[in-house]
């Protein structure tokens, strides 16, 4: 096919028309900067935004763990890559100082671009899409990266544009299942899969085509980064046949053990930890400098092929029943992508939840870090490992809490063993509570949330630098930021043993901070502890009241919190969730600027306007 060219730029006039009166309007030379990006090349330059693959991903590093792949298909045999980041993680944690935001996002920026440019990857194609907290689900994700009054498929016409101007041969994105990941993994993963089936028919878009001058262009693979897939070890892993256990799928796999014909002295596993360590936001910065993994014990990564125009998949389609929501959703959408076997066991087997009646107490416990008598009579819940290095004895970490009601105030405390006290994060920092020694509560008021944006979470640092703390906040739920602002009738306090055995927290947590009326047989709950053990703001062991899947964002796996004649004030609102809607914008980046400039592709995937020029 002949690959369509980009609009040319607008005259230079064009900015100067933000000068008249002598005041500068940045929105005027901005507006400049996209269209002289989006200039006509020459003849000889059609093919300047051409790359052979492109991956999509929903957040800055999202690539990492594929550069090995990317670095070995542009050295041999000699396939360029590019990047497509729909967000620029602005909703993520900062490892390396107290940067959110837009902010953020561009620090994130700033460490993919280096990154990348490890495997030889020059451009990175931002869709400037907003970043939020962490959430186990592709809807709400879509309703966030395509808010009013955007159509609902602004992100799919951009990646849809984004492949007919870069037109690859081969993409490669993120796993679109459902069960235990990121809620923007799903939807990149979703998105590309729709992008891919739409980008070469001429009637999906039309207007990219008839007013854009784009063509129709459709790439010949769809490969599925495979995270979790166990396959075999060593230089013949890239040779075994193997097959993804839940679809059948073809599973292609890459020894990262190959050495770079570049840097000869290095494997790729050792360049893409080079790559790892750029982003130091994340917290990769801490990762060993060396990869210690002998040679010929090296993995591959492996990839599922979802689509190949050569050998067409058609394996066999395993239907479920009792499908909660986010599950049926995803099947209902595999069915109309015609690749039903993507939902063969997307519903994981539940485990059967824990429930615990919580007892009402005749007097409101002394919020002070400590359990006096009679303050909690229930049961102790046992905190159980979760994720991370497990805990070697009761000294290195355990932990249980217990809970009681008086009034319309619930209570909580929980008690730690820890052997060694983590990083003393600042009392402003405290959103990033999972980078250190903290507890965290999560609350479903009706029982019945398919995702957090209708619950209550709150984490809790039990110390702070500077001898403060604790402190609480609220993050991935219906309202983020300081207890005092989010939940003012919260109150919290923790008692820290010296010498340094572990810590007590306790909280008051009145039922009308909750996102909704709470109905006392149905109310869930969960209890997760994070234990550090180090001073550069990782964690190390993760436990929970139910640890299972993503314990932390998954309400289906919360256990059931009673309350025993418990009856909620009549009235009481069910509010919808603020969810932070900053994002990066491509225009205030110089690179992503440069590099619209150097390849003709608008920023942020946008359209091209005005009439095609005559090649």
């Amino acid at each position: 096919m002949t690959r369509s060219t980009p609009w040319r730029a607008l005259p230079a006039a064009y900015c100067a028309l933000g000068l008249m009166g002598g005041v500068l309007s940045l929105a005027a030379c901005t507006t400049r900067a996209e269209s002289e990006a989006a200039r006509a090349p020459s003849p000889g330059e059609a093919d300047r935004a051409h790359t052979d693959v492109l991956f999509i991903g929903a957040h800055p590093d999202d690539e990492f763990q594929s550069l090995a792949t990317f670095g070995q298909w542009g050295e041999k045999p000699g396939l360029s890559t590019g990047v497509v980041t729909i967000t620029r993680g602005e909703g993520g944690g900062n490892a390396s100082g107290h940067q959110e935001g837009a902010d953020l996002g561009m620090m994130r920026e700033d460490e993919e671009r280096k990154a990348v440019a490890r495997a030889g990857i020059r451009n990175v194609f931002y869709l400037d899409k907003p970043d939020f907290w962490y959430t186990l689900s592709a809807p709400l994700t879509t309703t966030v990266w395509n808010k009013r009054p955007q159509p609902a498929t602004d992100t799919l016409s951009r990646l849809v544009r984004l492949i007919r101007a870069t037109t690859p041969s081969k993409v490669v994105t993120m796993d679109p299942r459902p069960f235990n990941q990121h809620g923007g993994h799903q939807e990149a993963g979703r998105l590309a899969v729709e992008a891919f089936r739409l980008a070469g028919d001429p009637n999906a878009f039309p207007e990219q085509i008839t007013k854009e001058k784009y063509e129709a262009w459709k790439p010949t693979q769809l490969l599925a980064q495979s995270w979790g897939f166990q396959g075999p070890a060593g230089p013949t892993c890239a040779t075994r046949k193997a097959k993804d256990p839940q679809t059948a799928l073809p599973v292609i796999g890459v020894w990262t053990g190959t050495r770079s014909t570049r840097h000869p002295d290095r494997t790729w596993a050792q360049i893409e930890r080079d790559a790892a360590r750029d982003y130091v936001t994340q917290g990769f910065g801490s990762l060993p400098a060396t990869v210690a993994t002998q040679r010929d014990r090296l993995p591959c990564e492996w990839f599922t092929v979802l689509a190949d125009t050569d050998n067409p998949p058609n394996p066999e389609v395993r239907e479920q029943s009792g499908l909660r929501p986010l599950y049926s959703g995803f099947r209902d959408w595999a069915r109309r992508m015609k690749m039903p076997w993507l939902a063969n066991n997307a519903q994981p087997a539940y485990p059967a939840d824990p429930s615990t009646d919580v007892p009402e107490v005749t007097k409101a416990p002394a919020v002070d870090g400590m359990a006096g008598p009679d303050e909690y009579p229930g049961p102790k819940l046992q905190l159980r490992h979760w994720e991370g290095k497990e805990c070697t004895s009761g000294k290195d970490c355990a932990a249980a809490a217990e809970f009681s009601r008086h009034g319309d105030d619930l209570y909580a405390i929980v008690h730690v063993t820890d052997d060694t006290k983590g990083y003393a994060l600042d009392v402003d920092d405290c959103k990033r509570h999972w980078r250190t020694d903290a507890v965290e509560i999560d609350l479903d008021p009706q029982g019945h949330s398919d995702d957090t944006s209708t619950t209550f979470k709150t984490g809790i640092l039990p110390f702070a630098k500077g001898d403060k703390g604790p402190c609480a906040e609220r993050d991935g739920d219906n309202r983020q930021g300081p207890a005092g602002t989010t939940a003012q009738g919260m109150a919290v306090a923790s008692v820290v043993t010296a010498p340094y055995k572990g810590y007590s927290v306790e909280a008051k947590i009145p039922l009308a901070d909750l996102p909704a009326p709470v109905d006392p047989d149905r109310l869930t709950a969960n209890v997760l502890l994070y234990d550090s053990d180090t001073q550069d703001k990782t964690g190390k062991t993760r436990l929970a009241w139910f640890p299972y899947g993503s314990a932390q964002a998954d309400p289906y796996v919360w256990g059931a919190l009673r309350l025993p004649g418990y009856v909620p004030p009549p009235g009481r609102p069910t509010r919808p969730a603020e969810i932070p809607q900053d994002a990066a914008q491509s225009s205030k980046s110089q690179a992503s600027v440069d590099q619209s400039r150097r390849t003709g592709v608008p920023l942020a995937g946008g359209p091209r306007n005005g009439p095609s020029p005559t090649v």
